[in-house]
């Protein structure tokens, strides 16, 4: 057997070590999630509670069941799934422009999620007659607003029937910021400083809107669809990181294949952000500690980024309500204090080894 071969082996064999030990952690991680918080609930109650509710007996007790079930539960699923969709999305945004830096935010879908979602708090938009959501109204004017900017951004790289990464990149840049733009006015405008509050902690994240319902049904079902379809097109990631030319010559169509990502990716973005608000750095930071991991071969990355994503996210989510319990820090603030120093430290390996 020759010493590629060999080679090969060992790489696949690492990548399905770390897929097993991620499982492992992310499984301890949510049972974690539904035990620390303002109220410790030990691991024989919390599976007690689990089990009542399973069951349909009535065994436990009501107070614990209904935080382990109803407040929790809900939480750490939806953080997860939020955590992985963003990690797997900026991964596949890095291979779609080639460019290490990009992220969710690159598309300017966050913000697009943000203006619909400020628009939503500050003016009543999808709380009227035209757009009655009910209690979902916050969630769909967000996700309304991201599918709009993507929309946009689509629209505006797209020349000729082609969407090249730079002016995709260029797009998204000015698209976000114009967005933002409209969030910061509407702020400024409302006169509502109630409203101004919650405007702010949906733009730094939150799991506080998290139950058993359609939302996160939605997320769930479209982040598990975006990462099996991102794995099973991992080898057309890999061409286009290595250039359009070398990827025309590798049988692989770059302008049809980043339309279709695209779409893919805005879906999933927006369906996260209208659940849980702009979180950033997951999408930046979590896709080069996968690659460190097991290697910047998709097909094998981004189910590693996508449980790194998933573990980060719950993780956050617990430190949000239980360091300065009973307030509750936005998510977003947590996880650029964790991403700062790690995008930093990414930066300087990377220059070291370009030099």
């Amino acid at each position: 057997m020759s010493a590629e071969v060999l080679g090969l082996t060992a790489i696949r064999r690492r990548a399905f070590v770390w897929i097993l030990a991620l499982v492992a952690v992310l499984a301890l991680s949510l049972a974690a999630g539904i035990m620390i918080g303002s109220v410790p609930i030990a691991p024989a109650d919390t599976f007690e509670a689990l089990r009542t509710r399973i069951s349909g007996a009535d065994t436990a007790d009501p107070s614990t069941a209904a935080i382990v079930w109803d407040v929790r539960g809900p939480r750490v699923v939806l953080g997860a799934c939020v955590g992985a969709g963003l990690a797997v999305c900026g991964m596949a945004l890095q291979g779609m422009v080639r460019n290490v830096l990009a992220d969710p935010y690159l598309l300017g879908i966050n913000s697009g999620a943000s203006t619909g979602a400020a628009a939503a708090i500050l003016l009543g938009v999808g709380t009227g007659v035209a757009l009655d959501f009910g209690e979902h109204a916050l969630q769909a004017s967000a996700f309304i607003g991201a599918l709009l900017a993507s929309l946009l951004v689509y629209g505006v790289a797209r020349s000729g029937g082609r969407v090249t990464g730079v002016r995709l990149l260029l797009a998204g840049v000015a698209v976000g910021y114009g967005l933002t733009a409209v969030t910061s006015f509407l702020i400024f405008a409302s006169g509502s400083p109630e409203g101004s509050r919650s405007v702010m902690f949906w733009l730094l994240g939150s799991l506080a809107l998290a139950g058993w319902g359609t939302p996160l049904a939605v997320v769930a079902v479209v982040v598990l669809i975006t990462v099996a379809v991102l794995t099973i097109s991992g080898h057309r990631l890999d061409a286009l990181v290595t250039g359009d030319e070398t990827a025309r010559s590798l049988g692989v169509h770059p302008e049809r294949v980043r339309s279709a990502l695209l779409v893919l990716v805005s879906l999933c973005i927006g369906c996260a952000v209208a659940a849980a608000g702009s979180i950033g750095f997951v999408g930046l930071v979590v896709p080069h500690l996968a690659r460190r991991a097991v290697g910047a071969v998709h097909v094998r990355a981004i189910p590693v980024a996508a449980l790194m994503g998933a573990i980060l996210l719950v993780w956050a989510d617990i430190a949000s309500r239980t360091l300065l319990a009973p307030q509750e820090i936005p998510i977003g603030i947590l996880t650029a204090v964790v991403g700062t120093p790690l995008l930093l430290l990414l930066i300087r390996r990377l220059h070291a080894a370009s030099a």
